[in-house]
C-alpha cells in the first residue's frame, strides 16, 4: 500500500508504546498533515500524566478531527467513534506486549524528550501503566482487531517492530 492511499486523515491506533507519536510524525512530514497526539490532548500539560476534564477532552479532540488534513495518534474510546467517520485511512499497530513493556521502560528511564511527550510532563514507571499494559492491552488488541477487520477504508496492519520498521523504509520516512 502506498501511503498516499491513506488519503488526508489518517488515524493510527496501538497499544501504548507501540511507535504511534513517532509514525505520525514521520507521515506528516512527509505529507504536510497535521500531527495530533490524542495524549497531549487528554492530558494537562506540565502534570505527571493528570486527565483533562473528559468534556474539555472531547471538545479538543472534535476540534482537531474538523481539519481537513491530519494525522492522529492514539485510542481514547470515548472518542473513536467520531474520528473513525472522519478518517480516510486506517494504520493498526499491534505490536507484541513484551515489546510495549520494553519500550515503556526505555521510554521512562532514558529518553528526556520524545515525540508526543507531554509538555512538562515527566515520564517514569508507574504500575498502573505497566498493568494497563501487561493486563488491559490483550483485550483492546482484540477489541481493535475485529473494529479494524469491519472498517471500510483504506487500512493497514503493521504487526511487529520490524513491519514498522520496514513500512518506514517502505514509505521513505525519517524518524
Amino acid at each position: 500500500m502506498k501511503l498516499s492511499d491513506l488519503g488526508d486523515r489518517i488515524c493510527i491506533l496501538g497499544p501504548s508504546n507501540s511507535g504511534k507519536s513517532t509514525l505520525a510524525d514521520a507521515i506528516a512530514r512527509k505529507r504536510g498533515l497535521e500531527p495530533v497526539h490524542l495524549d497531549l490532548l487528554h492530558h494537562l500539560p506540565n502534570t505527571d500524566w493528570e486527565p483533562r476534564p473528559e468534556s474539555e477532552f472531547i471538545v479538543l479532540h472534535d476540534a482537531a478531527i474538523a481539519g481537513e488534513r491530519w494525522v492522529m495518534d492514539g485510542n481514547y474510546s470515548i472518542c473513536m467513534p467520531q474520528r473513525l467517520r472522519r478518517a480516510t485511512g486506517l494504520i493498526l499497530l499491534d505490536v507484541s506486549t513484551p515489546a510495549s513493556l520494553l519500550r515503556y521502560f526505555r521510554r521512562s528511564w532514558f529518553e528526556k524528550s520524545r515525540r508526543g511527550g507531554l509538555q512538562g510532563g515527566r515520564d517514569s514507571v508507574k504500575w498502573d501503566m505497566i498493568h494497563h499494559i501487561a493486563v488491559t492491552t490483550p483485550k483492546n488488541r482484540r477489541r481493535y482487531q475485529a473494529m479494524f477487520d469491519r472498517l471500510d477504508l483504506p487500512k493497514l496492519r503493521l504487526s511487529s517492530v520490524r513491519a514498522i520498521k520496514q513500512c518506514f523504509r517502505q514509505w521513505d520516512l525519517a524518524r
